[in-house]
């Protein structure tokens, strides 16, 4: 399958800024719109995020959105098989926390997403040292496993997730959990996310703190792309349609593209 790493990587060589976008399965009852409305706005690929109780790594929006889909009963089952139905141009991304995924059955897990189209997982709260086993049942399942590093992760240990990362290398921005960036310096990361491209055969993409198409277009000056979360979740938890959210994501789209134009050579 494999997905995720063919379409990014062709990105990644055509010079093309790479955008990636979220949507919680279940939040509401027509979420497979929103990742529609995402994908026919410019989205290279969606993020599913599996809601989970105890989002630790996620600040407030996406723990009111994991919420929400629990209060309307989504489950993973649910979720998974909603997502059979939908037919994706771009990869899918599944996005949840290793409870589910051990508690499944690691083998099982991974199965379960290849079986509903999904191309990518990432567990963001399974370190690389404790993920051979989940990493190897990806691959078997055909899946990317993609890995994260930190503005605190050493340039060592960088460039071993680097090699062993699929699909792509997520550089978080700040030490904090997701959401808007308000005052906090992402700076930092996005050298990290600079110095990583250098190791990594793998598209490297900022995420945590992207709100606005000018800060998703000076994020990825530094790296070949943004992932964008709580902000396209915020509007929905007030209230957005699935056109206001391909607006959304068509404003990030300009952006990007306009901040580094592909060569016409």
């Amino acid at each position: 399958m494999a997905a995720v790493e063919t379409a990014l990587g062709r990105a990644r060589a055509a010079g093309r800024p790479i955008l990636v976008t979220y949507v919680t399965g279940g939040i509401r009852e027509d979420w497979p719109d929103l990742l529609t409305a995402m994908t026919d706005a410019g989205a290279d690929a969606v993020e599913i995020g599996l809601p989970f109780s105890d989002p630790m790594l996620d600040g407030p929006i996406i723990q009111q959105a994991s919420a929400a889909a629990i209060a309307r009963g989504a489950t993973i089952s649910g979720i998974l098989a909603r997502l059979g139905a939908v037919a994706s141009d771009v990869p899918l991304i599944a996005m949840t926390y290793a409870n589910h995924a051990y508690r499944r059955g690691l083998g099982h897990y991974c199965r379960e997403l290849a079986g509903a189209g999904i191309s990518g997982t990432i567990i963001p709260d399974l370190p690389v040292g404790e993920a051979g086993d989940y990493l190897g049942a990806a691959a078997e399942a055909g899946l990317d496993a993609t890995l994260m590093i930190t503005p605190a992760t050493p340039s060592r240990q960088v460039r071993l997730i680097a090699r062993r990362s699929r699909g792509f290398l997520y550089a978080m921005s700040v030490m904090a959990t997701t959401g808007p960036a308000r005052e906090r310096d992402d700076t930092s990361g996005w050298a990290v996310a600079a110095r990583a491209a250098g190791c990594s055969p793998r598209p490297v993409l900022i995420g945590f703190g992207i709100d606005t198409p000018g800060r998703a277009a000076a994020a990825a000056a530094h790296a070949d792309g943004v992932i964008v979360a709580s902000t396209l979740m915020r509007s929905v938890l007030h209230g957005a349609s699935a056109a206001d959210v391909g607006r959304a994501v068509a404003g990030l789209r300009e952006a990007i593209d306009q901040a580094r134009p592909v060569s016409a050579g």
